[in-house]
């Protein structure tokens, strides 16, 4: 019988070094690195011959799915911005090296035509679409709602709300009973920061999204889910600019630790195969045992 694993200390706990990066956070400057189950993940087959398309997927969450995805058997396509191709780059050789199709689709999901356009690109370069994972985020300190300037307020809301709006009502008319779209949310739609207040504001309405769009999709057999991380270690929280705050990042989760990305693959492979076939509408937390 394989050992029992204690899930406080299966990773680092004892918090992480003061360090900053501006935005877009880049994964090797990123100390320690995070671990998207490079060596870990072991596929079954569960996604063999899917279709996939991931926004924000470079780095963080979105490459471990991408990794996970292309070790269950399915072709994927990251959505990233150009300053992040170093990122992609590698993690499209880790979809290649799991023998699946790697298309990397560089662009600013801010933009409604490149949003559209990313649908189009992932059918050409993969010959089809039955899963859709909207994982693209942006969150910034904030020292209070007064000092948030409109651009950035404007930011927030375009790379976290409109391009799923973009992407989703791009993707629907491709997509057969069977397939599946999930979203990135966060325990942030639950229990807001201060310091998070605009990325929380998204994160809710993630939430909304996810339960009407499960209304309108189900009948079609397309199933409408999300992910909600707890406080996960990827390039976005040095360069969310709280470097004060990292030493005791993910320390007050009962498992008492923040969560690697790779933590986070199989709830988004659960979603995107059959075996959560009767899952629709749901908001899966992954969160180290916070409630939402």
């Amino acid at each position: 019988m394989a050992a029992l694993i204690d899930p406080r200390s299966r990773y680092k706990s004892d918090g992480f070094p003061k360090q900053e990066q501006e935005q877009p956070g880049l994964t090797d400057r990123t100390d320690p690195l995070p671990d998207h189950g490079e060596s870990s993940y072991q596929g079954s087959g569960r996604l063999e011959g899917r279709r996939a398309l991931i926004t924000g997927g470079d780095s963080g969450i979105g490459r471990a799915v991408a990794i996970a995805f292309a070790r269950e058997g399915a072709d994927v396509a990251i959505v990233h911005l150009p300053e992040e191709q170093h990122d992609a780059d590698e993690t499209l050789r880790l979809v290649t090296e799991a023998g699946r199709v790697a298309a990397s689709i560089p662009g600013d999901v801010q933009e409604e035509g490149f949003c559209r356009s990313v649908v189009d690109q992932t059918v050409e370069a993969l010959g089809g679409l039955d899963i859709v994972v909207l994982n693209a985020a942006y969150q910034k300190n904030r020292d209070g709602l007064e000092t948030i300037p409109t651009e950035e307020f404007d930011r927030v809301f375009r790379t976290n709300l409109y391009s799923m709006m973009w992407i989703a009502g791009a993707a629907i008319p491709h997509l057969q009973p069977g397939a599946s779209i999930i979203s990135t949310t966060s325990i942030q739609a639950f229990n807001p920061s201060s310091a998070l207040i605009d990325y929380a504001m998204t994160k809710a309405a993630q939430v909304a999204f996810t339960k009407a769009l499960a209304e309108q999709l189900g009948p079609k057999g397309i199933r409408v889910n999300a992910v909600a991380p707890g406080p996960i270690w990827t390039p976005l929280i040095p360069a969310t600019g709280w470097p004060e705050k990292l030493p005791t990042f993910g320390q007050d989760t009962p498992l008492g630790r923040a969560g690697q990305p790779a933590e986070l693959a199989p709830a988004y492979v659960l979603l995107a195969s059959d075996e959560g076939s009767y899952i629709s509408g749901a908001v899966l937390p992954v969160t180290g045992g916070k409630g939402l």
